[in-house]
C-alpha cells in the first residue's frame, strides 16, 4: 500500500501536467480559505506551506493559495484547553471565524486536530463552512481500506468524544489510543516539545514504542492526529500506513480553493 503521503497530490511530479487550460481554469475559480492558526505556529507554518505548494502543483506557474490566516496567541489558549474552558475557547474561535468571514474567506480550516472541540461553534458563528480534519482523515482512511488506526494527539483528541466518535460515526472507523501511560507520554511531548520547536530523538523512540503496542492491539495504520506529530515522526519511521492530518487537512484545503471539493453549507 502506497503511504498517504506519498499519494498527497501536493508533489512535484504532477507540476509537468499544467496546461495553460488548467492556469486559466485556476485563475478564474480560486476561492478563499480563511486559517485559524497559531496553536501552535509550528505547525501553521506547514500548512501555510503545504496549501501554496498544492496550488501550485496544480495550477502552475506563479499561482499561490488567496489566503487569509488569524493566528491566535497559544500561550492562553492552551491554559483555556487544560482549564475545560471549551465554551470560552468556542466563542473565541468563533469571534475569529467570524471575521475572517467578513474579510472575504469563503471557508475555514482550523489548523489544529484539538481545536476541531468547538468545530460546531465555530462554523455557527462564522457562516461559512468549515473543513473537518476528522472527515477528510477518515475519507482518506477509508480509501486505503484502514479500519483500525492506532490515534496520537493531544489528550483532549486521544480522550474527548469529538474526534473518535466523529471517525466512528462518520467513517466506520475505531480508533485505538494508548494506555494511560502512553496517553500522559503523547501529549506531553506535543506541548513540553514540539509546540516549542525541539525536537528529541528519545521522544521519537518513545512514540515508536507506543505506536509498536498499539500493533500489537490490532491497529493497521496510524494517525498523526495533531498536527505538530509530524515533525517528530512519519512514514519512513513506521511500517503500518500513515495518515498525516497536517497533510490530509491541507490537500482538502487546496481542493478547496481550486474548486474541486464542495463543502456542506452551514445550516
Amino acid at each position: 500500500m502506497r503511504p498517504v503521503q506519498d499519494a498527497w497530490p501536493g508533489s512535484v511530479q504532477m507540476l509537468g501536467a499544467v496546461t495553460e487550460a488548467t492556469m486559466d481554469e485556476g485563475r478564474n475559480t480560486m476561492r478563499m480559505l480563511g486559517l485559524l492558526g497559531g496553536m501552535s505556529w509550528e505547525s501553521t507554518l506547514l500548512y501555510y506551506r503545504l496549501l501554496n505548494e498544492g496550488v501550485k502543483a496544480r495550477l502552475g506557474g506563479l499561482h499561490s493559495a488567496p489566503l487569509l490566516l488569524w493566528s491566535l496567541d497559544f500561550a492562553p489558549v492552551a491554559e483555556l484547553q487544560a482549564a475545560g474552558e471549551w465554551e470560552v475557547l468556542g466563542r473565541e474561535l468563533g469571534g475569529a471565524g467570524r471575521r475572517l468571514a467578513q474579510a472575504g474567506a469563503e471557508a475555514l480550516l482550523i489548523c489544529t486536530n484539538t481545536m476541531h472541540r468547538v468545530h460546531a461553534e465555530v462554523e455557527a458563528a462564522a457562516g461559512v463552512p468549515a473543513i473537518h480534519i476528522a472527515d477528510a482523515t477518515g475519507a482518506a482512511l477509508r480509501r486505503a481500506g484502514c479500519r483500525r488506526p492506532a490515534l496520537l494527539g493531544t489528550r483532549f483528541t486521544m480522550e474527548d468524544a469529538f474526534y473518535r466518535a466523529r471517525l466512528a460515526e462518520r467513517h466506520g472507523v475505531e480508533a485505538l489510543v494508548p494506555d494511560e501511560a502512553g496517553r500522559t507520554l503523547v501529549h506531553e511531548v506535543i506541548y513540553g516539545e514540539l509546540c516549542r520547536g525541539i525536537i528529541r530523538p528519545e521522544s521519537k523512540t518513545a512514540y515508536l514504542e507506543v505506536i509498536g503496542r498499539l500493533r500489537e492491539e490490532g491497529a493497521d495504520s496510524v494517525i498523526l492526529g495533531c498536527t505538530e506529530v509530524t515533525l517528530l515522526i512519519g512514514q519512513p519511521d513506521i511500517d503500518l500506513p500513515v495518515f498525516d492530518t497536517t497533510a490530509i487537512h491541507a490537500n482538502a484545503g487546496v481542493e478547496f480553493i481550486v474548486g474541486k471539493n464542495t463543502v456542506a453549507a452551514v445550516s
